[in-house]
């Protein structure tokens, strides 16, 4: 009963039965065996043996339509393996937490033996996907839509580089906190911050690069609306929602911008920032804090240097919201 759910689920899932090796597919698909195994493990899919018959038809007729696209210069050969590895990273991740999830609702259904519960996974799955899917494909053109709006006007120079402020925002004691309290609390503490931080990070026009458990890193492209962000994250009015105590870093510079994240020095002084703060405050680096400094809204006040990994004499200011 088991083998049969999971059979179920599988071809719902990758569209028909698994019936080509590894160079049935990639010759099926008019590609190198060779480059259809590069592309196979940039989608983050582990190595499968050379007569081994995993792949279908849907394979084949997605390495078909992508081999199209490269060809077509749309997207250059140079880039094919960090396109394609930024893809299946962010895919893998997002696959296994609905996966979990929707095993733990079933799980939480009295009475079901494990066969019930791999039967009870294949009619969710039949009933979910086509609209996860219509919803994942929505929500991913109207991203697209957005960051078009936002980057067309941008100089051929600046796409791979930008101008912006970085921003870390982490949880208070979240080390002590996690010997402390149960696995059903950490989960709830958890999406209570990401789904806050998400929130206040796009109200305030930022966005989320990623978050790194009790961590978010996000950017903002003017100093105001990134000053907004952290004033909303760091308010003491978020202990009334019970929402946990955050200390924020954020640092003004020119960034690279690589698939989705963002490197550079204004990254790494971020996040020392971050670990200078102190509990339910604000420091900025000395950029960001001249772009504020004709800002009514907000006060800035001097700190004595301080000595961190990698920079000796790390100078930072506070930033408060002034008081009406």
């Amino acid at each position: 009963m088991i083998d049969q759910a999971t059979e179920q689920i599988e071809q719902a899932l990758l569209g028909g039965p698994r019936r080509y090796t590894k160079t049935e597919a990639a010759g099926a698909a008019g590609v190198s065996p060779d480059r259809s195994q590069r592309i196979w493990l940039a989608l983050g899919f582990a190595d499968v043996d050379d007569d081994a018959r995993v792949f279908t038809d849907g394979d084949i007729a997605a390495l078909r339509r992508w081999n199209a696209l490269i060809a077509s210069g749309a997207i250059a050969a140079a880039d094919e393996l960090p396109h394609v590895r930024a893809i299946g990273q962010t895919m893998s991740r997002l696959a296994d937490w609905q996966v979990r999830e929707l095993m733990i609702r079933i799980a939480e259904v009295d009475g079901l033996d494990q066969a019930a519960r791999a039967a009870g996974a294949a009619a969710v799955t039949a009933e979910m996907l086509p609209v996860v899917e219509s919803l994942m494909s929505y929500t991913w053109r109207r991203h697209l839509a957005a960051a078009v709006g936002r980057i067309l006007a941008t100089s051929a120079a600046e796409l791979s580089t930008a101008i912006a402020v970085i921003g870390f925002a982490d949880i208070v004691g979240y080390t002590s906190m996690v010997r402390q309290v149960g696995v059903d609390e950490l989960t709830a503490l958890l999406e209570s911050f990401e789904e806050d931080a998400a929130e206040t990070i796009a109200a305030g026009h930022g966005r989320v690069v990623k978050s790194l458990g009790d961590e978010v890193l996000f950017v903002a492209d003017s100093a105001q609306d990134a000053a907004e962000i952290a004033v909303r994250l760091s308010d003491p009015a978020r202990a009334a929602r019970a929402l946990p105590r955050l200390r924020v870093g954020m640092a003004l510079g020119r960034v690279l911008v690589r698939f989705g994240d963002v490197y550079g020095p204004a990254v790494n002084l971020a996040s020392r920032l971050t670990s200078l703060a102190r509990p339910g405050t604000v420091l900025v680096d000395r950029e960001l804090a001249r772009a504020l400094s004709g800002e009514d809204a907000y006060r800035l006040h001097p700190r004595r240097p301080a000595a961190v990994r990698g920079y000796a004499h790390l100078r930072s200011w506070s930033l408060r919201p002034r008081a009406g």
